[in-house]
């Protein structure tokens, strides 16, 4: 939906904070519940709540792609992100439930590479849907597949499966949503409330409270709603980790680099979408050998490697000349090939050898933290590119007045070529201007003036042909000087244009240069891991 805001924006005539709500209501909602919605499951049938979540996100997709104004997007969004929270963990549960557990690899490889390409695959889809068939399409394109979903689960799924008879963890659950609420909330609207603000501190303070006490709540609970113990295996520890720093830097790109395509090098959402396609393909082309080689490999071996290529991906970033589509594309799959890696595994990982509740529990968790890594990548890079581009209009801004202060020309003319300037800050710096600045009346004139000047002071009358000498003179002098100044206020404008363009790139680049060292850092991650039985 990202790459769909400008869109939905214009044709709504919404602010983009406000629209930001209908993003808001889904990361919320699908955080704080996918964990009480698979406790549920539990207990009524994981297979009829899975049918329930595929209704649910088929009315939300309804809705969502007939909504004529905001209120009625963001309710759509709602309904949706419910589903969501349903179909999510318990589609692995579900998958993973139907094989043993020495054959259970292959599934999980599989299943967890529809999820991995999700993440991968939306920007992409979004932006051809968005250029090609308007921005609803994004939602409704969804209504034929859930009906598909819908005919082949009903007819396929054990709908008498047994369910769990154990109790109720209220107090968890009611902790858990608090928690995981507050923290979205954090992450979603820390850049315009302000992290500072009374009201982010107010949550931080919430989220910190609520944690402490859902620790404990779940330390002596019966049937806690977030098994504890899952985290004494190391696997799932590991993965926990993995999950959401790989997400975090996946998305960090899949992003935002089409914000930079779409606004700084102003390609169409199309062009934007089939430049990251290649970490697409690499998610769908590596994660399931990446599952099958982590026998043969071991955890660290695999999460490592990964990480180690999405940093030299960073690094690439970092130095490549961006107009060159060759080297955006190479980078891309170096990108996609390193996430791909660590994909397949930490997905097979995070199940482990667990059977039962312990099982529907790893995949729930293991979802919200997919999210919370989407989450952290929004707000942290995001946050960090209203700031790069604020600093970058500032210096741009700056050194326009520089620029044009210099110039020899009238003061009106000055404030017309500072007033263009800025304004191409806010559209289009690669627009074109027109490259003559003075009208053929304005040199007319001028001439004509000049050519006064020049009569009124010689000593006697001049005869026709002095006077055609004197005016074809003046106005070769005249159209010279014109010139010359037409010339160096084209040179000052390109130098304007390039000057903010750099800036502007900057601002994208630097969000990559900064964030390297902690990717690299990342690759640590691989030490949770068991190290490989010889």
């Amino acid at each position: 939906m990202n790459i769909a805001l400008p869109a939905i924006q214009n044709e709504l005539h919404v602010t983009l904070t406000n629209l930001s709500w209908a993003l808001n209501i889904y990361t919320i909602l699908f955080a704080s519940l996918t964990i009480p919605l698979s406790k549920l499951a539990e207990k009524l049938g994981m297979s009829f709540l899975y049918i329930i979540g595929l209704i649910m996100f088929l009315i939300g997709s309804s809705i969502s792609g007939i909504s004529p104004n905001l209120a009625i997007l963001i309710l759509g969004r709602g309904i949706q992100s419910l589903g969501a929270a349903l179909l999510f963990p318990l589609s692995m549960t579900i998958g993973i439930n139907i094989v043993t557990i020495k054959t259970r690899k292959k599934v999980i490889a599989a299943l967890g590479i529809t999820q991995g390409l999700a993440a991968a695959l939306g920007p992409s889809i979004g932006g051809i849907l968005t250029q090609f068939m308007g921005w609803h399409s994004i939602f409704s394109v969804n209504i034929p597949f859930t009906i598909l979903s819908l005919i082949i689960c009903l007819s396929t799924l054990n709908f008498h499966e047994p369910k769990s008879n154990e109790g109720n963890d209220y107090l968890g659950s009611f902790l858990g949503i608090i928690l995981l609420s507050s923290l979205t909330l954090i992450l979603t609207q820390g850049r315009s409330w302000g992290w500072k603000s009374p009201a982010i501190n107010l949550l931080f303070f919430i989220f910190i409270l609520t944690f402490i006490l859902f620790l404990v709540t779940e330390h002596y609970a019966k049937a806690p709603m977030i098994p504890l113990i899952l985290f004494k295996n190391r696997e799932f520890t590991g993965s926990a980790i993995s999950i959401i720093l790989s997400n975090l830097f996946l998305v960090a790109v899949t992003v935002i680099l089409p914000t930079y395509f779409t606004h700084i090098q102003h390609r169409t959402e199309l062009e934007a979408a089939l430049l990251i396609t290649p970490i697409t393909g690499m998610i769908f082309i590596m994660s399931p050998l990446s599952a099958i080689l982590l026998d043969k490999l071991g955890s660290r071996a695999i999460i490592l490697s990964g990480f180690l290529l999405m940093s030299i991906s960073y690094y690439l970033f970092t130095h490549i000349d961006m107009d060159n589509i060759t080297l955006v594309i190479f980078t891309c799959i170096i990108l996609g090939t390193g996430y791909g890696i660590i994909a397949g595994p930490i997905t097979v990982l995070a199940a482990s050898n667990f059977e039962g509740y312990l099982l529907t529990a790893s995949q729930s968790v293991a979802g919200v933290l997919r999210q919370v890594g989407v989450s952290l990548a929004v707000a942290i890079f995001l946050t960090g590119l209203y700031g790069n581009l604020s600093t970058a209009k500032h210096n741009s801004i700056n050194y326009i007045n520089q620029q044009v202060n210099s110039l020899n020309v009238p003061k009106h003319q000055k404030n017309k070529i500072r007033d263009n300037s800025i304004k191409s800050l806010n559209n289009n710096l690669n627009s074109q201007t027109p490259s003559k600045h003075f009208s053929r009346k304005l040199i007319k004139e001028t001439i004509d003036k000049e050519y006064a000047k020049q009569i009124t002071s010689l000593p006697s009358e001049p005869s026709k042909i002095q006077e055609r000498e004197i005016y074809l003179r003046t106005e070769t002098n005249v159209k010279l000087v014109f010139h010359k100044l037409n010339n160096s206020i084209n040179t000052t404008i390109k130098k304007i244009k390039d000057y903010a363009n750099r800036q502007y790139s900057n601002a994208f680049i630097n969000l990559y240069r900064v964030s390297l060292p902690f990717l690299i850092f990342s690759c640590l991650s691989c030490l949770l891991f068991p190290k490989r039985k010889r």
